[in-house]
């Protein structure tokens, strides 16, 4: 069922039964934040502001839904002790959705919920092995440690325990923060391949290093996820969220990348998560620039659908 008195996505009103073409999955894990704490409120900060988010795209001719059906889900939660189990149980939780028969939409939460939403792809229907599938990055930082402040399973290390787990391509985009570790395993990790901030928008040749990036993305094949951790933006557009750094994408840059991501040929995004949303002050910047950026991936998952039923 959906929420029962919750606030769905962008106000939506929506089917009780399905079966639902996109699902909106709240998992608001807050274990192993670094600094700013807040990312177990981000979710249903994000899920709120979203019913003042315009349901019109221009790829689309109508608005959302657009004929489409929509679950909000309610919202993650478990009282398991240690974070290797509140992970165990993510997993279970995402798995009714992340098998191939809708597409699910994730609103974390620490950059930590990544690994068991990939573990939990073995049941989709669109991946053999997950050697065949590519993770598409947009981060401040790389998330390539080994450990961070002692634990392996930190949002700090997703990236690599990722890897660990078979995943066969991440493609970084934005990257701005890393140690030497990460740095070497950037340079020697040929599943590794990054795109690093101050090549894509410092003065020296960003606009080559942008073309560049866009016709690496129109060149992927095969099933992507995209992880879309929210200071990949610029801090200046999401200055609630834990780890806010300058230099990172514009609004417009990060719109640009999803359209190309979700329109390449010979690939499918099979999910996205839009991860580290934080409950900001006043003005709410950091969550409602997190929903504006789910609007545009359910808007480019829609017309897919759209088009397919066609």
């Amino acid at each position: 069922m959906s929420q029962t008195g919750s606030q769905t996505f962008l106000g939506l009103k929506e089917p009780k039964y399905g079966p639902w073409d996109i699902a909106i999955l709240p998992i608001p894990l807050e274990i192993t934040t670094s600094w700013k704490e807040g990312t177990a409120m981000g979710p249903n900060a994000c899920l709120e502001v979203s019913s003042q988010v315009e349901l019109y795209d221009e790829l689309l001719e109508n608005e959302l839904p657009c004929g489409l059906s929509f679950h909000t889900s309610i919202p993650w939660s478990s009282d398991e002790g240690t974070l290797e189990k509140q992970l165990d149980s993510i997993k279970e939780y995402v798995k009714p959705w992340t098998n191939g028969k809708q597409f699910p939409l994730i609103l974390g939460g620490e950059h930590g919920i990544l690994l068991p939403i990939i573990e939990s792809l073995s049941d989709n229907s669109k991946i053999n092995y997950l050697q065949d599938l590519t993770i598409v990055q947009i981060d401040a930082h790389a998330d390539l440690r080994n450990e961070l402040n002692g634990e392996k399973f930190s949002h700090g290390t997703v990236v690599r325990r990722c890897l660990d787990s078979g995943v066969g391509k991440v493609i970084q985009i934005g990257v701005r923060a890393f140690n030497k570790e990460e740095f070497e395993i950037i340079n020697n990790d040929v599943r590794v391949d990054t795109w690093f901030a101050r090549d894509l928008f410092g003065l020296r040749n960003k606009n080559k290093t942008w073309a560049k990036l866009l016709n690496k993305i129109e060149e992927l094949r095969g099933p992507i996820w995209l992880t879309f951790d929210i200071d990949g933006l610029d801090s200046s557009l999401v200055p609630s969220t834990g780890t806010p750094m300058p230099g990172g994408l514009s609004y417009w840059q990060a719109i640009e990348l999803i359209e190309k991501l979700f329109f390449a040929d010979g690939t499918e995004i099979i999910g996205a998560d839009i991860n580290e949303i934080n409950q900001g002050g006043i003005d709410s910047l950091t969550e409602f620039n997190a929903a504006l950026i789910a609007t545009k991936i359910v808007a480019c998952q829609t017309f897919l659908i759209r088009a397919q039923k066609d």
